[in-house]
């Protein structure tokens, strides 16, 4: 298991807009690099991203959640 990390407080987003998919669910397989959400601070929206390819297996964090450095925002199950 991985746990995404976010590198900065403000808000979590699971989707790029209101009326926009997530950009991925739990259950979903993704890649290393991908996009699982985006936090905003001030306006400016930084892009959450895996560090590892597998399942994304659980969200830590509601979407529009706060969070803060270090937070977990997600589990991946490797493979």
């Amino acid at each position: 298991m991985a746990d995404i990390v976010s590198p900065l407080p403000g808000i979590f987003y699971r989707k790029p807009g209101p009326d926009k998919e997530p950009f991925a669910n739990e259950g979903d397989s993704i890649e290393a690099g991908q996009t699982i959400g985006v936090v905003e601070i001030m306006k400016q929206f930084s892009e959450i991203r895996s560090d590892v390819a597998g399942t994304l297996e659980s969200f830590a964090v509601e979407d529009s959640g706060t969070v803060n450095p270090g937070d977990v925002i997600a589990t991946v199950s490797e493979g």
